[in-house]
């Protein structure tokens, strides 16, 4: 099942709860997180490199004084200081500080403080214990000091929960100058949303998982609305054909696309379209693109609009009700001739659309269209186009507030491109998406991720699996692509040569 994103409230409620439940102590839960961490950082970090461990006051520095107890007692190069700043230490902190100084005095300083840094020989690893996600204001004064001083150094950067200095969620009233940089972040059991917002790029270089076991019925205490889609999400609504089937029993599907000078766009996801599975394809475009489409993509048929050469502006002799589902958008322009077909194919159909590019642009700009939208409909903006659609947005945690929102007023699906897309569903629920790379940000690519919801949707998958199983397809085809190209190199034409790959992939056939 999809992996949960909780909130940082949320995971305190669960460390709460599994310790009520499972009677046990505080600090046996602690041990338990230093026991995940260990097991990790110590396939990482050769016995024979030097660390220097930094812990703070709170539950995140406890965990950061564990950790370093574990290391020592393994016999990792390690030397650890307790930087409290004046400020009262949790008991669970206090504890593991006790061990520390009993087993390896000369290996940890107690209440250390800003200068104690500078005497530090240059180390190769740093380990960020200071604070973790009970964070709730901006670092000022020694601590502030102590992450100016963790950015300067050369040695590879850990963070534990989170970078120091990182809120959880939202960072609109944070001080970027007093968050550590993190090469890599290694979080505790469950992802945090802000791993995956595209502000916090600096500071989190990579993030990975450790495990805790939270108690099952702790974890059936909370629900959320934030989640990460993993291959078993997918492979479990994916559908194998049955071999008696035909063309007709994979639908047919409408793309509306391309003018002149914008052939490629509905090339691309005329393409993708086909090569996602459906049975038919049928593609409206100006006569000038005719023979440069049949040519490319021969496997289509054509509509062709008989009061336009360049640009698309009729829906006539188009029957509508032909078509399993319709895409509209990629190469479209935004004219008055495609306005007019905008306005004409909401009013005329109440199929669910999938609306990308031109279209979600046609729309920006008359937002009196919006009300017309077919339930269950999915657009696809990045976040330029979602702005236009919503207003600015000055981080990625307000936009996907904004989304959220947008989703439910008008009933629609709304797949927020980015590195990790997120796909809205109408009742506010967000889901996270973690295949693709940097090497997809590349004209078509939001083209090829069109063609592939419109097959899908003509394939009769609801339209959460369609936005789902899209998603993680578009950008498995990218990361399979990329074994054979280079991020530089890689172009939305890869992402359709390797989907047949993308989807045996994500059945487990390969």
């Amino acid at each position: 099942m999809a992996l949960n994103i909780y909130t940082t409230a949320q995971i305190r409620q669960l460390d709460a709860d599994t310790i009520q439940i499972e009677g046990i102590d505080s600090s046996e839960l602690m041990e338990r997180a230093a026991l995940g961490l260990f097991e990790r950082i110590k396939t990482l970090i050769a016995p024979n490199k030097s660390i220097l461990a930094l812990a703070g006051p709170g539950n995140n520095g406890g965990d950061a004084l564990a950790l370093s107890r574990l290391m020592l007692e393994a016999g990792f190069q390690l030397r650890c200081l307790l930087l409290s700043g004046n400020k009262t230490l949790s008991h669970d902190c206090a504890l593991n500080a006790k061990k520390l100084i009993e087993l390896f005095p000369s290996s940890f300083v107690f209440d250390a403080t800003p200068e104690d840094l500078v005497k530090e020989a240059p180390t190769d690893y740093l380990i960020d214990g200071l604070f973790g996600s009970g964070l709730n204001k901006a670092l000022e004064g020694d601590f502030a000091r102590i992450v100016h001083w963790l950015n300067k150094q050369k040695a590879l950067r850990i963070s534990i929960d989170l970078p120091s200095g990182l809120y959880g969620e939202d960072n609109r009233t944070n001080k970027p100058e007093n968050i550590v940089r993190a090469d890599l972040v290694l979080g505790i059991q469950f992802p945090r949303l802000a791993f995956l917002l595209p502000e916090n790029e600096d500071y989190i270089g990579q993030w990975e998982l450790t495990p805790l076991d939270f108690h099952p019925e702790a974890l059936a205490r909370q629900t959320t609305n934030y989640s990460l889609v993993e291959q078993n999400d997918i492979r479990a609504v994916l559908r194998n054909r049955k071999k008696f089937s035909h063309k007709g029993n994979y639908g047919h599907g409408l793309l509306i696309a391309g003018s002149a000078g914008m052939s490629g766009a509905a090339i691309l996801a005329g393409r993708a379209a086909l090569r996602a599975g459906l049975g038919l394809l049928s593609i409206r475009m100006p006569s000038a693109l005719s023979a440069c489409i049949q040519s490319a993509v021969p496997e289509a048929m054509t509509s062709i609009d008989p009061l336009s050469e360049n640009n698309i502006s009729s829906m006539e002799n188009l029957d509508l009700d032909r078509f399993s589902a319709i895409a509209i958008g990629p190469g479209l322009g935004t004219g008055q001739g495609q306005t007019r077909v905008m306005k004409a194919l909401l009013k005329e159909t109440r199929k669910p659309l999938v609306i990308d590019a031109d279209g979600l642009n046609i729309l920006a700009a008359e937002p009196s269209l919006l009300s017309l939208l077919p339930r269950g409909s999915i657009l696809t903006p990045h976040p330029g186009e979602f702005d236009r659609l919503a207003g600015a947005s000055d981080c990625g945690y307000e936009r996907l507030e904004k989304a959220s929102a947008f989703a439910k007023k008008h009933g629609v699906y709304l797949i927020l491109k980015g590195h990790y897309t997120c796909s809205i569903f109408p009742d506010g629920s967000r889901h996270f998406n973690n295949t693709g790379n940097s090497g997809m940000a590349t004209a078509g690519s939001g083209d090829v991720l069109c063609g592939i919801l419109l097959s899908l949707l003509v394939q009769a998958y609801p339209p959460a699996q369609c936005c789902l199983l899209g998603v993680y397809l578009h950008g498995l085809s990218g990361d399979l692509a990329l074994k054979e190209q280079s991020e530089e190199s890689l172009v939305a034409g890869d992402l359709i040569q390797y989907l047949g790959k993308a989807f045996k992939h994500s059945k487990g056939q390969i």
